[in-house]
Formats: structure tokens, C-alpha cells, sequence
């Protein structure tokens, strides 16, 4: 959430910026600024009363001491009147507040000026790509005819079980999954990651804590009866463990990973795109977060981004790094850069990572705050990445390096594997 007082010093130059996104900012903006008037006003004359209400109070005393009962009466109606005032003015503070809340969650983070412009993801910047992209046999399948093929992975059974977007992983595809996990975790910690194991379901205010709610109410799965939401994303758990905290400028910077389920209700997500293991409602994925200073939040981010590279590179996997334009960047993010695996026998990229940095936005909402060296409190930024999302990866893996002779395990995999190949 943006801070009231950058808008008022930032207004045209926030304008601008959310352009990028396609957000018409200047109504809303404008609407923050005398919502704030008004709230400032209205904070003063509640000032004003109370302190005249405090004064009459204290002088009601002394006219009743030196028996001047009459005056004192008087002052005793004047003060009854104030409080009634005072009253009504509390009442309309809070509307004004709540009101003005509710406009700042519409608004979103305003991108970092490295942001291209754009209109969609056809539009996102290519900034990095690596690896070399395999010649499969003639007939190489895509990945959910392998996963028929060798018995690893049921799409069917997960329709009869639950529905479309919840597979069942089988044998090889299992133990391929768990070794996953496993891998990333562990490379994840070896990084300097501390590994959290966190609820798979949070409350409301954690959902507006990261920005899922109210942006993202409609794609997540809430279970009513208890108001609770199934996590999209391990970030909304992990983050939100920082929640109303005041941390010292020493702890920072703060590194976690963690492996979630992630639950996405995606709707209205049809076509051949989606297949197999493309889009899912329930899927793995290990996550990074990180609280820093703001002056570091960027050295940080570039340093997540060098550490996934690591991650693909030890799987052999060719990919691209993209910096997401205006019109595809996350309603809570300042910059974000997107991996994506090249998928062979589909012959399409398909996004595995989102690393982001969001700057004071979540911190804001959160309340997170560390106090500085010069003991001034000041908003954190945050920052998350996953690393990695599994679907995709599996898929990657299953698609560019089928042989044959079956579909070889990437050497680093083996030993969490136990197995070369799944034949």
C-alpha cells in the first residue's frame, strides 16, 4: 500500500509511473489527497475538543472546591456537550479512515523505472537467456503423454478424486516430486536460507498483508466456514510471520525458504495451454522471501535472481530471464523478472519463477518496520521468489530429457532420486 505522504509530495510523478500499468491514477490519487484533507481536519477540531473537554474538566473541579456549584454546573453541561461532540467526530474519523484504506487498496505499487512499458507479456523485456535446447527424436512426446507412458503421473484419477488441476503423482513421478522439494531446499539453505514449515491456510489480514485481498480475492480457494484462505504461494504464510513486528536494523537482512502446497482456483484458464501439468489448481512449489533495508532491497533482488540462475543451470535446463512490462507486472510489485524453461516437445517457453521486489508496498501493509542506527523506525522492504515452482520444472524435465531409452534424471537429481532413469 502506497504511504498517504509520498502521494501528496509524489502525485504527478505516481501518475505517470502507474501509466505503465494502465492504471487511470489521477482520480483515485486526487480522491487520497482530500480524503487526507478531510481526515486531517477532522483530526484537529477532535483535538480541539478534547483538549477544551480536558481543560473544563480540570476547572470544574476547582469552581466546585472553592463552592462556586452554579459555574460549575455550567461548565459540567459545556463539557457534556463536547463529549457528544467529540463523539461524532471519533465517528467520523473512523469513516474517513476506513474510507480512505479502502481507496489505497485499489491502488497499486507504482513500478520501478526500470519497468518497460507494455500492454500484455508479449511485451515483457528479455534480458537474459542460457542453455542449449536439445534435438529430440523424431515422436518425442509432450510431457502428459510421457506421464501415461511410464505411469508416473494420473490426470484422470485426480478428476475422480477431486477434479480437473489436481494430479496424482505415481511411483518414479513421486519420488521425482519429493527429490524436487528436496533439492531445491537444501540449495535454497546452503544460500543462507532459513527453512520455515508455515500454515497452508491464513486469515483475512494476511491476505491483505501481501496484497492477495482484495486484488486476488476471486482465484482463491476460501473456505467460508472458518474465513479462512487456502495459500496461493508459500510468500503469503512466510511473510506475514513479520506482521506488526519492529525489528532491529541488525537482524536485517532476514532469509527464509520454505515448501508449501499452493491452491489457485485460475479462473477461466481453458485451452490447449493448460494442459498436463501447465496449469494447475494444486501444486509444489519452495519459496524464498527476504526482509531487507531499503537501500539493499535491489542488490538482493539481483542476487535471487543470480541464485535461481544456479538452480537451472546444475538441472541443465534451457531458460530466459524476462523484466515483466507495466501491463504484466504484479498488482504488488515495484520490478519483477520472470524465468521460464523452454519446453522441447511443446515447443513454447513456460514461466517457472517470478522473483519480485516490492519495495515498502507489503511492509506498509504490514506494518513492518525495523529501527535504524539513528533509532528512527522505518518500513522494510520485501522481497520473494520462487525457487522453484515444480509443474513446469517437471515438465521441463520430462520433455527434454526423454531418450529412448526413458527420461534421464539431471545428474544433480540422482542422488536425491536414487534413480538414472524412468523406464
Amino acid at each position: 500500500m502506497l504511504l498517504v505522504p509520498q502521494i501528496i509530495a509524489n502525485k504527478e510523478k505516481y501518475i505517470t509511473a502507474l501509466a505503465k500499468r494502465n492504471f487511470d491514477a489521477a482520480p483515485v490519487l486526487d480522491k487520497v489527497v482530500e480524503l487526507d484533507e478531510a481526515r486531517r481536519a477532522t483530526q484537529a477540531k477532535l483535538d480541539n475538543t478534547l483538549a477544551d473537554s480536558n481543560t473544563f474538566s480540570k476547572e470544574i473541579g476547582m469552581l466546585f472546591k472553592n463552592g462556586e456549584q452554579q459555574k460549575a454546573n455550567l461548565l459540567k453541561e459545556k463539557t457534556a456537550q463536547l463529549k457528544e461532540v467529540s463523539k461524532e467526530l471519533s465517528a467520523k474519523l473512523a469513516e474517513i479512515q476506513k474510507e480512505l484504506t479502502e481507496l489505497l487498496y485499489t491502488v497499486p505499487n507504482v513500478p520501478h523505472d526500470s519497468v518497460p512499458n507494455g500492454q500484455s507479456d508479449e511485451d515483457n523485456e528479455e534480458v537474459f537467456k542460457e542453455g542449449d535446447v536439445p534435438k529430440l527424436a523424431e515422436g518425442a512426446l509432450p510431457h502428459w503423454e510421457l506421464a501415461k507412458k511410464y505411469d508416473i503421473i494420473d490426470f484422470e484419477l485426480g478428476v475422480k478424486i477431486t477434479g480437473a488441476g489436481f494430479p496424482v503423482y505415481k511411483g518414479k513421478g513421486a519420488r521425482l516430486q519429493r527429490a524436487l522439494i528436496s533439492y531445491f531446499l537444501d540449495k535454497n539453505t546452503d544460500a543462507g536460507y532459513k527453512e520455515y514449515q508455515v500454515p497452508h491456510l491464513v486469515n483475512e489480514a494476511s491476505g491483505y498483508g501481501t496484497g492477495q485481498l482484495p486484488d486476488k480475492e476471486g482465484q482463491m480457494y476460501h473456505v467460508t466456514g472458518d474465513d479462512l484462505y487456502l495459500i496461493p504461494t508459500a510468500e503469503v504464510p512466510v511473510t506475514n510471520m513479520f506482521r506488526d513486528e519492529l525489528l532491529q536494523e541488525k537482524e536485517l537482512p532476514i532469509c527464509c525458504t520454505g515448501y508449501t502446497p499452493c491452491f489457485r482456483r485460475e479462473a477461466g484458464s481453458y485451452g490447449a495451454h493448460v494442459r498436463g501439468l501447465n496449469r494447475l489448481h494444486q501444486f509444489d512449489k519452495v519459496e524464498i522471501v527476504r526482509v531487507e533495508k531499503p537501500e539493499n532491497s535491489y542488490q538482493a533482488l539481483d542476487g535471487m535472481v543470480e541464485h535461481i540462475k544456479d538452480i537451472l543451470r546444475e538441472l541443465k535446463l534451457p531458460y530466459r530471464v524476462l523484466r515483466l512490462c507495466g501491463g504484466d507486472i504484479g498488482f504488488t510489485s515495484a520490478l519483477t523478472y520472470d524465468f521460464e524453461v523452454f519446453s522441447t516437445a511443446q515447443d513454447r517457453w513456460l514461466e517457472i519463477s517470478s522473483v519480485s521486489n516490492f519495495e515498502s508496498y507489503q511492509a506498509n501493509r504490514l506494518k513492518l518496520r525495523f529501527k535504524d542506527s539513528n533509532g528512527k523506525n522505518q518500513l522494510a522492504h520485501t522481497l520473494n521468489g520462487s525457487s522453484l515452482a515444480l509443474p513446469r520444472v517437471l515438465a521441463g524435465i520430462l520433455e527434454n530429457y526423454q531418450t529412448p531409452k526413458g527420461i534421464k534424471i539431471p545428474d544433480v537429481l540422482v542422488p536425491y532420486c536414487g534413480f538414472e532413469y524412468i523406464d
